[in-house]
């Protein structure tokens, strides 16, 4: 393979629906001819026609100049025989992910064009060396994964097969910068980087939602304001269709052999069943008109919340004992109170009319009270994990007085901004909602460096701007602290005996060294 990104001259796109069609925009934008091809009969010729639609309507707004909206539909030409491939440098393929559809194609395409022509494929979840096993020249198969919409996600994943050339890697790679993205190299491996990487928001989010630690509406609003996602795990359930995403948490469940970090829950599945797949329908785990999503019945527990408000029993605060497992968090509750006028109980054993604010990793209210020796009917606990200044997620023990749970909501329940919950109070879980989801998010991200999926900075990038995460799970387990991190898993795997939650040895090692999460071996083993 000699063929180099900057020699490429011409490319071929087989299968011309949303996704063929945006890697061709950005391939014909780059100065690069693209030929359009499609099985059925006038497809490509009306993929061509949306484009340019689409195109003319951003030249109309300012996007690009009308001399580049014309340079661009230049390099795009609609061919009704596929035979005519035969001269292009690379051919791209993103037909239906089906693995036998993809198997016949690619013999297909192996046949027609030269030795030195790149056959690359889209899929997003196939194995790319089963897609290279029916090919004579496996060799130059690679998987050249992008993400919708192709011309924002600025991602794609390079996935080499067994038998590929690493200097198809190189060329993809060098291609996918040309066309303005980020090339990233992932083992061929079930859901490659992205997909892969994406297991740890929903399926978390639902064992919450199955363990009724708090509402759907609840836990989106706590990952959303607190944790910084841009949609909530159910929001962006409903966006994708249960019928895309529930099948995914399937396969990569199954082709891991029942990996228990992986595992799906049986709402989605019973979702799919009962056609409740999201927007695309009008129903999901929300109620969409017009494509809004409507107010719904509320949950019981956002009911009891909003009953807070409106108590008429003793809202006031005589004092609060605050134990903590982080100093730094016993030091900004202290401060919180302070400027709020609360007297602090500094004694050794809280005052019976004490409110015990319990600042936590990992752990459920109860037993935070029996390892600090207080009494659980005045323990409310916090989470610290999130931004205090943007939402707070309170969480009473079972036996919780109501005076001290409305006590604990009066002082950090306040509408932070108009029209907000500054606070959300849910039921015990063995380590709060974003707790549980963002350190399974790092978690996983760990794990996925400890197989040598990517390097970590690949998986970083590839997850932040394939998923839009506030943070890469790496450099996310960074900010907030490895050690912070291992502890929350640690004690949730301790609690329950659930393997899911067992920490990465790749997190484990660096926490305990005190060292980046980025930090690879050192290459000295050959």
């Amino acid at each position: 393979m000699t063929i180099t990104s900057s020699d490429m001259q011409s490319l071929a796109i087989i299968g011309t629906g949303i996704m063929g069609m945006g890697i061709a925009q950005i391939a014909a934008q780059a100065g690069i001819n693209v030929l359009l091809f499609d099985a059925k009969s006038g497809s490509a010729k009306q993929g061509r026609q949306a484009l340019q639609a689409t195109l003319e309507k951003l030249a109309a707004k300012g996007k690009f100049t009308d001399e580049q909206l014309q340079a661009t539909l230049s390099n795009l030409t609609v061919i009704e025989d596929i035979a005519q491939i035969a001269e292009v440098d690379i051919v791209i393929e993103a037909v239906i992910e089906n693995l036998e559809i993809k198997q016949q194609l690619f013999k297909q395409l192996d046949s027609l064009i030269p030795i030195d022509t790149i056959l690359a494929t889209n899929t997003s979840s196939l194995s790319v060396t089963a897609i290279a096993s029916v090919c004579q020249h496996p060799e130059r198969v690679a998987g050249f994964h992008f993400f919708n919409p192709v011309p924002l996600m600025k991602i794609v994943e390079v996935i080499p097969g067994i038998s590929t050339d690493h200097c198809v890697v190189e060329t993809l790679t060098s291609l996918a910068k040309r066309m303005g993205h980020l090339g990233v190299v992932a083992k061929d491996t079930p859901g490659f980087i992205v997909n892969h990487g994406g297991r740890a928001f929903g399926t978390e989010a639902l064992k919450i939602l199955g363990e009724d630690v708090a509402s759907l509406e609840q836990i989106d609003r706590i990952l959303r304001d607190g944790a910084g996602f841009r949609m909530g795990p159910f929001e962006l359930m409903d966006l994708t269709g249960v019928d895309v995403s529930h099948p995914v948490m399937e396969s990569i469940y199954n082709q891991y052999y029942f990996e228990p970090r992986y595992r799906p829950h049986p709402l989605t599945r019973q979702m799919l069943e009962g056609n409740k797949l999201g927007r695309k329908v009008d129903e999901g785990f929300y109620q969409y008109i017009d494509g809004k999503k409507q107010d719904g019945k509320k949950a019981t527990a956002d009911i009891a919340q909003e009953s807070l408000s409106n108590a008429v029993f003793d809202k006031a605060v005589n004092s609060v004992w605050i134990g903590a497992d982080l100093a730094a968090d016993k030091q900004q509750l202290v401060d919180y109170l302070n400027a709020n006028d609360i007297t602090i109980d500094d004694n050794d054993t809280p005052d019976p009319n004490s409110l015990i604010l319990l600042a936590i990793y990992g752990e459920d209210t109860t037993n935070a009270a029996m390892r600090y020796q207080v009494d659980p009917k005045q323990a409310v606990a916090i989470d610290m994990l999130t931004d205090l200044s943007k939402h707070r997620t309170l969480m009473p023990s079972i036996v919780t007085e109501d005076k001290f749970v409305t006590q604990a909501y009066t002082l950090f329940g306040k509408s932070l901004d108009e029209g907000s919950d500054g606070a959300s109070l849910i039921k015990e879980s063995t380590g709060f909602v974003a707790q549980r989801v963002v350190a399974m998010v790092i978690n996983l991200g760990c794990d996925m460096a400890q197989q040598g999926i990517a390097t970590p900075k690949d998986i970083d990038n590839a997850i932040k701007l394939g998923l839009g995460y506030p943070y890469g799970p790496i450099s996310w387990g960074d900010a907030l602290g490895a050690k912070r991190i291992l502890l929350i898993l640690q004690r949730i795997y301790a609690l329950t005996g659930d393997p899911r939650y067992r920490p990465s040895p790749w997190l484990q090692r660096r926490a305990k060294l005190s060292i980046s999460l980025f930090t690879q071996q050192n290459n000295y083993l050959g």
